[in-house]
């Protein structure tokens, strides 16, 4: 096995990709993982952090839908998803960087 950080790093900022184009946040990583997890160092813990992460976020979506008639408040939910589907690749992409473990809040354990 070989550590490959940089490998690691794009793999968690590649969950930006449906911010940018409106999808492959899910299946760009889960590619990576699964074509990598047996050659890269670590990247079949981070890959499966970031596949329960995405499918986290996409439930959460789900949810918030029919919440939208419940006085916005799927709005809201949907906003903060946003948010999080941001903010945290960067975050652990920094911290993958930097050799540091990351984790992912609010994420639900499809692939143990």
């Amino acid at each position: 096995m070989r550590e490959d950080k940089q490998l690691l790093v794009i793999t968690h900022l590649s969950q930006l990709l449906t911010c940018i184009t409106g999808f492959g946040g899910l299946i760009v990583p889960l590619v990576l993982w699964l074509t990598q997890k047996e050659t890269v160092y670590s990247m079949d813990v981070q890959g499966k952090r970031i596949v329960n992460f995405q499918l986290s976020l996409i439930i959460y979506s789900l949810i918030c839908i029919p919440l939208i008639l419940l006085l916005g408040v799927g709005i809201l939910g949907l906003i903060v998803i946003g948010l999080i589907s941001i903010v945290f690749p960067i975050i652990n992409a920094i911290k993958t960087n930097n050799g540091e473990i990351p984790k992912y809040p609010l994420s639900l354990n499809f692939i143990s």
